[in-house]
């Protein structure tokens, strides 16, 4: 007996010795014009944290702590201190983040790389985030905005809608957006009357509704953010009677569209990234009612802190350096497929040796660079909610 209880006290001293406290930054956009989609997205992220941290499975027992920065989402130096402090003072082993393309390549170019530290953003689409020197740090679980952009330009084109205005917030997203809607929209047969930027952050945007409404259109793509200058135009479109249909690309794909505009914009069309993929079954069942699962990029958000924790299971350490080459290794083939709420059956599988095929919330499959497949869902507005339409 006595040799039993030496031989249990040196297994809790062994484990006590290699378990350690692993933070992970979630840098999202907590202010500023997504901030009404970052609550579900740090809920996803945290959730995702919760699972494996109370497995007790990661790394010989290690728990995870996260750790909230805010990326602001249009504030580059803002959103690179932020990322600073979280990695010298908070002394944060991953990044779930940044939200916003601009805010994250900056990140990406003045900290990540000088730090080797791994960045997965649930929402960052520019296409030209695509070309970043990255060191091989930087991953999404959002699809590009190249991908967005045909999407739209097919749905549109099916839709029998031949001829609209665009406007775009004047950004590294709203820019790229509307590059690759309207090269797609244009090759399709579709005609873009105007394709103007406006600015966020204005009190009045009747000049640039104007201006969209003298070009003319069946409807008005709004390439925005719906906690700023896009809904500025969506409203100043309805007060002056120049549009009252509308497309919204993702970052207008918010419940903030509906609670401001309802059923005034009834018949306007959209999409955001998503799946009817079982994953997006069982992450509403792990969710339960603690918040919106369906909420836009929460699943990602999920699915960005799972990988970044598996990863470090797969190599065996919490340290970016090492474990940023086993990243795109347990997120596809081949493996045992795990889903939403299977985070500790995954941490055992890599433990043994075993290989691991992250599906998740979102059905993720990284291609070449870190890039997100992706798939989208197609929604209306109709009596004053969205409605899925399907899956792209």
């Amino acid at each position: 007996m006595k040799k039993l209880l030496l031989a249990s006290a040196a297994t809790l001293l062994a484990t006590a010795a290699t378990a350690e406290e692993v933070k992970l930054g979630v840098l999202l956009g907590f202010t500023g014009p997504i901030e009404s989609m970052a609550v579900s997205m740090g809920d996803g992220a945290e959730l995702a944290i919760q699972e494996v941290s109370e497995s007790g499975k990661l790394l010989d027992g290690s728990t995870v702590v996260p750790v909230r920065a805010d990326s602001t989402c249009i504030d580059s130096a803002a959103a690179t201190a932020a990322a600073e402090r979280l990695i010298t003072s908070d002394g944060v082993s991953g990044i779930v983040g940044a939200a916003c393309s601009g805010v994250t390549g900056a990140v990406l170019a003045n900290v990540a790389r000088a730090n080797g530290m791994v960045m997965i953003s649930p929402s960052a689409t520019s296409p030209a985030l695509s070309e970043a020197e990255d060191d091989g740090l930087f991953f999404r679980t959002a699809p590009s905005d190249a991908r967005q952009g045909q999407i739209m330009a097919e749905f549109l084109m099916e839709e029998g809608v031949k001829e609209v205005a665009l406007t775009y917030t004047n950004n590294d997203y709203g820019k790229g957006l509307a590059d690759s809607f309207q090269a797609a929209y244009e090759a399709a047969g579709g005609s873009i009357t105007i394709s103007a930027a406006h600015e966020d952050g204005k009190a009045d945007y009747a000049a640039e509704v104007g201006a969209l409404a003298s070009a003319g259109g069946d409807l008005l793509v709004v390439a925005g953010y719906a906690d700023q200058g896009g809904a500025g135009i969506v409203q100043a479109s309805l007060d002056s009677g120049a549009f009252d249909r509308f497309h919204f690309p993702d970052g207008m794909k918010s419940d903030s569209t509906i609670q401001n505009f309802g059923s005034d914009v009834d018949g306007s069309t959209g999409q955001q990234p998503g799946t009817d993929s079982p994953g997006a079954a069982k992450y509403a069942e792990v969710v339960g009612g603690a918040f919106d699962p369906t909420a836009i990029f929460s699943g990602e958000s999920y699915d960005a802190a799972a990988l970044i924790m598996l990863a470090m299971q797969a190599a065996g350490s919490s340290d970016p350096k090492v474990y940023k080459d086993k990243v795109m290794d347990v997120a596809n083939a081949p493996g045992e497929q795990i889903f939403p709420g299977e985070l500790a059956k995954a941490l055992e599988i890599l433990a043994g040796g075993g290989d691991v095929d992250y599906v998740g919330a979102t059905a993720v499959e990284f291609i070449g660079g870190g890039e997100s497949a992706g798939s989208y869902e197609m929604v209306k507005v109709e009596g004053g909610e969205w409605v899925t339409l399907g899956y792209r």
